[in-house]
Formats: C-alpha cells, sequence, structure tokens
C-alpha cells in the first residue's frame, strides 16, 4: 500500500558506502516510488550560503517594482517576473487564474562556452541566453552563485543514491546531467491584503518538468501534494531541512516506477502573509535522450514512454504556461 506521509530521509554518512549509505537508498527508492517526495536532513549544506540567498531574496523582492521590472528577461522564464505572470495548471491543461507568485530565476550560462558545450545551437539561443542580474542588493548575485553551486553538488549526489535504488552503477546519470541546463528560481509569494479570484491560488496544481526538485522554504505554510486517493495532503516544516520532489522525466525514466507527483501552494488559512521558497529544478542536458532505463522494463512491462530529450520537453512545458 502506498504511504501518504511524506517520508524523512537522513544524509549524514550517507555519501560514503557503508550502512548508513544503504538505509539511505532503501528509503530513497521507497519514497520515490509510493509517493515522490521525500525530506532530506543532514544535508551539510552550510548556515551561511541558506542565510545570505534568503536575505537578499527578501531585499531584492522589497525593491519597487519599477526597479525589479529592469531585471526582466525576454526568455519569460528567468530574471524577474511578476506576479499574475503565468499559471503553472496550465501545464496540466487546467484553466486557472494567473499563480500569485513573483520570481526571479537564473542557471549558468552566463559564460558563453558553458552554453555552448551545454547545447547552444542555432534555434536556441533565447534558452541559452545570459541571465539579466539586478544592480541591488549588492550581494545578490554572490549568494545566488553559491547557492546554485551547493545545490548542484547536492543533486549530483542525490542523482547518484537514486542511481543505486533503481539498481544502477552509482554513476549511470553523470554523462546525463554533466552538462544540465537546471534553473534556480527564488519564489516570493506576497501578502495578500484584498479577495482573490476563484480557484486562483499561490501556484496552481502542477508537477515538476526535469529529473528532481529540491526546495527550500521559509517554513510558512502552504505547499501540498495530491495522494493517491486525490485529496491534499500538507507537506510538513521540519527545521534544516530540504523537500525534495521527482520531476515528468525521472518518471519517464523511470517507466512510471517512480511517481511526478501533483502538488500546489495555497494560502493557508492561519496566515495571508509573504512567503518565500528557493527551488532547483535539476533538469538533464538539453540534448539527453530520456527513454526507459534498463532496470525499469520487462517484457510484461514494456515502456510507457515514447522517447524525447530533456530540451524538448521543457521547451513544450514552457509554452504552455506563460500567460
Amino acid at each position: 500500500m502506498k504511504t501518504e506521509r511524506i517520508p524523512l530521509v537522513d544524509l549524514n554518512g550517507a555519501l560514503v558506502a557503508g550502512p548508513k549509505r544503504d538505509a539511505a537508498v532503501e528509503n530513497i527508492g521507497k519514497a520515490c516510488h509510493e509517493i515522490g517526495f521525500l525530506i532530506i536532513t543532514g544535508h551539510e549544506i552550510p548556515q551561511p550560503v541558506l542565510s545570505s540567498i534568503e536575505g537578499n531574496a527578501r531585499e531584492f523582492f522589497s525593491l519597487p517594482h519599477e526597479e525589479k521590472m529592469r531585471s526582466t528577461s525576454v526568455s519569460g522564464f528567468r530574471g524577474y517576473a511578476p506576479a499574475k505572470h503565468d499559471a503553472l495548471a496550465l501545464s496540466r491543461d487546467i484553466k486557472t487564474p494567473p499563480d500569485l507568485c513573483e520570481f526571479f530565476a537564473a542557471n549558468r550560462f552566463d559564460d558563453p562556452e558553458v552554453a555552448r558545450q551545454a547545447g547552444l545551437r542555432k534555434g536556441r539561443e533565447l534558452f541559452f541566453s545570459p541571465n539579466t542580474w539586478p544592480c541591488r542588493p549588492a550581494g545578490f548575485r554572490t549568494a545566488f552563485e553559491a547557492y546554485y553551486a551547493a545545490m548542484e553538488n547536492l543533486a549530483n549526489e542525490l542523482m547518484r543514491l537514486m542511481a543505486l535504488a533503481l539498481g544502477l552503477d552509482e554513476y549511470w546519470f553523470d554523462d546525463k546531467i554533466r552538462d544540465h541546463v537546471s534553473n534556480l528560481t527564488i519564489n516570493h509569494y506576497p501578502s495578500l491584503n484584498g479577495p482573490t479570484e476563484p480557484d486562483q491560488l499561490r501556484r496552481g496544481e502542477h508537477s515538476d518538468w526535469g529529473s528532481l526538485t529540491i526546495l527550500y522554504h521559509d517554513g510558512v505554510a502552504g505547499l501540498q501534494v495530491k495522494s493517491a486517493k486525490g485529496d491534499w495532503k500538507d507537506v510538513p516544516v521540519v527545521p534544516d531541512s530540504f523537500v525534495i520532489n521527482l520531476g515528468d522525466l525521472m518518471a519517464a525514466w523511470t517507466n512510471d516506477h517512480w511517481v511526478s507527483t501533483l502538488h500546489r501552494v495555497v494560502i493557508p488559512q492561519s496566515s495571508r502573509g509573504d512567503r518565500l521558497s528557493i527551488a532547483f529544478f535539476h533538469q538533464p542536458a538539453y540534448d539527453a535522450r530520456i527513454e526507459c532505463i534498463p532496470t525499469c522494463s520487462s517484457l510484461g512491462d514494456p515502456p510507457r514512454h515514447n522517447p524525447t530529450t530533456s530540451g524538448e520537453w521543457i521547451q513544450s512545458m514552457l509554452n504552455k504556461t506563460i500567460y
């Protein structure tokens, strides 16, 4: 029977071979199969890295609207985007009012050589365009890049643990994610002082699109996951932790043996104050071929998804969700 509880997995000691790693691998595999969400502790991300990105983010979102708008990007999915810019439920073909979330997003393609290595070609210039950084606060870019680097390392370790949980070689995913095209997105959900439109949420019902997401948040409630029974469950707030969830490409890779679970961000009844979350959307290399991995199919369980590439999939989702 599948669990409806978000499992807690301790990574302390799990990054080297031994009993703690074996236990973490087993728990990760169970969580990914049953619910597609888990909460990790023992992650070793330094507190100053977390404090710096959160502090700079709050300072950025407190700037005047006109100043934040100077950091918008022609791509529409990086730089600053104001609230009501998009509606993630549209990715599920669910028509809703736009989401009550402003965000700033960036990736690692400021260096043209890095962009070329990751897949920049004619016709892809918009996707691989450089980031649009704000002038203020002064420490924003430094804090952002330090956090991004920490998330890259954590994602690599998680993908290796997941490979082991799938019965693969530890490094099976490495060549498929080496030139990853991951976005780091800081979501700010402004305080709500007036009424909202019917069915309007902070983030509408959606699944994430890539391999996995690493989420840090400020402890304010609102994140919910959809259970196998179809009802919504609150994701518990655990101090000094990250919420991990699988994306659609991981579900496709595993022939749906692992699940990409629907989730949303609601307005808590207890508070209409603001909320901050920081999501590292780990996305395989643009040209990585996503097809059923060797341990997830058999004669009685053939591949269920047509092969695609990471870039094709994310572009199709972006085209559906931006207003």
